[in-house]
């Protein structure tokens, strides 16, 4: 025979547990792409600063082009003026120059280098144009590159905050589901004990508990009202049940008490309550009735519960004795109804037994 593999079921200890997990793991992502997003700022002004450099460096450039040209063309009296102009320009250009090496070769992120011979007086034009033209190109890509990069690091951190938006509200979601699971189970729990403590566990009929409270809340309806309603209670113990028990045994005594309660049950009204109250004893609140030929009807279905169960189980030996007690009829205190109408049983049973009498002594025989 195979064994059971146990089935893992999540609790809400688990549960919180791996949502913290996954909450804990989304903000870490996002604090590595935010601290990214700002990498790339820096890098993207960073690469603004050098840009700006090789475009003053360009215009220095320029500006050697035209102090050259101008000196080429001009007279013999203006030439000293013009030469130095260019001279100028070119010590301009250096100065730009090194600015610009300077920037480059100190840049926190991986660049190409700028020799420092570059930034000489005299370098060579041609290599000044090569120099400028290749950094204008590379620092430009990089500019691009930043930016598109911090675009998608945006649009993830964006996504990041919406996956943890949504992971709380499942978090809470869930809380609110398990919350209200268990208290639903607790309600049903305490539902169940509710049940349990007001109830007999072999019959499910009422307990004397049971039946004591009915008869205040009824009393207390009664008083209320602005009808004020009659109440009844019925006595009943089973005569020759101890017989059952001691010669056929315990079995078939409960067999045939759980029998009788739910016949018992079935003969009444469905407003009125059946309680079990002692091993063989049974009590009927009656709520409302006419008069007292009601409650004799009643009686009466009742020791014919009984009977029947009786001879369907074959025994011949049990039969019930009532007491009949009514409020404000015949006691005038609905507390004392149980008590009038077990006084009422024992007139029964001092007269022969199955049966049933009101408590003011009279009798009358059970229709059986």
């Amino acid at each position: 025979m195979r064994a059971k593999t146990p089935r893992f079921t999540a609790g809400p200890a688990t549960v919180a547990v791996a949502s913290l997990v996954c909450l804990l793991i989304s903000l870490l992502y996002l604090a590595l792409q935010v601290r990214t997003v700002f990498s790339d700022q820096l890098k993207q002004e960073y690469t603004g600063l050098v840009l700006e450099a090789i475009e003053r460096a360009a215009s220095a450039r320029d500006q050697v082009d035209v102090w050259q040209h101008t000196a080429s063309d001009a007279g013999t009296r203006d030439t000293a003026t013009r030469n130095a102009g260019y001279q100028q320009a070119r010590v301009e250009l250096a100065q730009r120059i090194a600015s610009l090496t300077a920037l480059v070769n100190a840049s926190p992120f991986a660049a190409p280098r700028i020799a420092p011979s570059a930034s000489n007086s005299d370098a060579d034009l041609n290599q000044t144009d090569r120099l400028l033209g290749s950094a204008s190109r590379y620092w430009r890509a990089q500019r691009d590159a930043a930016s598109a990069d911090v675009r998608v690091r945006i649009t993830h951190v964006a996504r990041t905050l919406i996956a943890i938006a949504a992971l709380l509200f499942c978090m809470l979601f869930t809380a609110l589901g398990m919350y209200a699971r268990r208290n639903r189970l607790l309600a049903g729990q305490s539902h169940e004990f509710e049940r349990a403590a007001l109830h007999d566990p072999m019959t499910g009929l009422a307990n004397r508990r049971k039946l004591f409270a009915s008869l205040e809340d009824a009393a207390r309806q009664r008083h209320d009202a602005a009808a004020a309603h009659k109440l009844a209670v019925l006595y009943v113990d089973l005569d020759g049940f101890k017989q059952v028990n001691d010669s056929l045994g315990h079995r078939v005594g409960d067999e045939f008490l759980v029998s009788v309660s739910r016949r018992f049950r079935e003969s009444v009204r469905k407003g009125d309550l059946v309680a079990r109250i002692g091993g063989d004893e049974f009590a009927v609140l009656v709520r409302e009735f006419a008069n007292a030929e009601e409650l004799a009807e009643i009686a009466r279905r009742l020791i014919a519960c009984v009977v029947h169960v009786d001879e369907q189980m074959s025994l011949g030996l049990v039969r019930a004795s009532i007491g009949i007690a009514s409020f404000p009829d015949l006691v005038d205190d609905c507390r004392r109804l149980v008590a009038a109408a077990d006084d009422a049983m024992y007139q029964v049973k001092r007269s022969g037994k199955n049966g049933y009498a009101f408590v003011t002594g009279s009798r009358r025989p059970a229709a059986l």
